[in-house]
């Protein structure tokens, strides 16, 4: 079992789901390179040395968009290269699709992951949650994908999902099922989802630019090109745990130990702000 670590090995992930869902099934698991702490994007080659020296066969998580906490994502071809390696060594890929359209704005853009695996022939699992592109966080409105090689496959594993289902919750509550099928299944008001999706990330696309420039111009002797190069609702700042801090203590700004913030949280009104604190906190070191 192989799960997304959130800064490369440096620390856990405790903090996130993901492994109280793994420990909570009695699955064992181990991580595997990602995100590089120096260069603050993908560490690809080691990413690729992990994909390959794991068990034939092994589970990995991946997250295909904008992912959490880091904001790095592979470039198309990197997603070619993974997936290529994933069907030699025939592991499973299980996708945690928690923020499509956070990414590029576009759904089928940020889905292109998904589809590369796919036309690979990869069988495929994917969750994919409404809670955030539509509002609904606290409803947790989703749906399961399994992708399988024929029917009689098809029909086994879901009667394994009843009956995880049956003794988990039964059935779920069908108000926020209700409000995300009904949106999908009229065009009209697809169409102004996908549009308000856009809206969003354009948002935050547009606040990233804003505080690298305004870091920037304070002359700061730090690069901060990762603010830009990072996609999606959060952003790896590459703020240490000092530095933290110092914002929580002298400017009252509160991110996580590991500098992820949220980018959502950033707006026209406050990104100045943000971006002074930034810069008083990382003066000396």
């Amino acid at each position: 079992m192989h799960e997304l670590p959130s800064v490369n090995d440096l620390q856990s992930c405790a903090m996130y789901s993901h492994h109280n869902i793994w420990r909570d099934a009695l699955v064992p698991e181990r991580t595997f390179h990602y995100y590089h702490p120096d260069s603050k994007g993908l560490n690809f080659s080691a990413l690729m040395d992990d994909v390959k020296n794991a068990p034939d066969g092994s589970f990995f998580l991946l997250h295909p968009c904008a992912h959490n906490p880091t904001g790095v994502d592979p470039t198309e071809e990197q997603w070619r290269e993974i997936s290529y390696l994933f069907k030699v060594k025939n592991h499973f890929p299980f996708f945690d699709m928690a923020y499509q359209g956070f990414a590029s704005g576009d759904l089928d853009r940020d889905a292109q992951s998904i589809r590369i695996f796919v036309e690979d022939g990869n069988l495929i699992g994917c969750a994919q949650s409404f809670a955030k592109n539509m509002g609904l966080y606290g409803h947790r409105v989703g749906c399961l994908n399994v992708l399988c090689n024929d029917a009689k496959q098809a029909v086994a594993i879901k009667s394994q999902l009843q009956q995880i289902a049956r003794a988990m919750y039964s059935s779920p509550p069908v108000h926020g099922i209700l409000l995300v099928s009904g949106i999908l299944s009229d065009p009209s008001m697809k169409a102004l989802w996908v549009e308000e999706v856009k809206v969003m990330a354009n948002r935050i696309q547009s606040l990233r630019t804003t505080l690298r420039k305004s870091l920037e111009q304070l002359s700061s002797s730090l690069n901060w090109e990762h603010i830009t190069n990072q996609v999606g609702m959060f952003c790896f700042s590459g703020l240490t745990p000092e530095q933290v801090d110092r914002l929580q203590r002298g400017f009252h700004i509160y991110m996580t130990l590991d500098g992820r913030m949220s980018m959502a949280g950033v707006t026209t009104g406050n990104v100045s702000y943000l971006a002074n604190a930034i810069h008083e906190a990382t003066k000396f070191g």
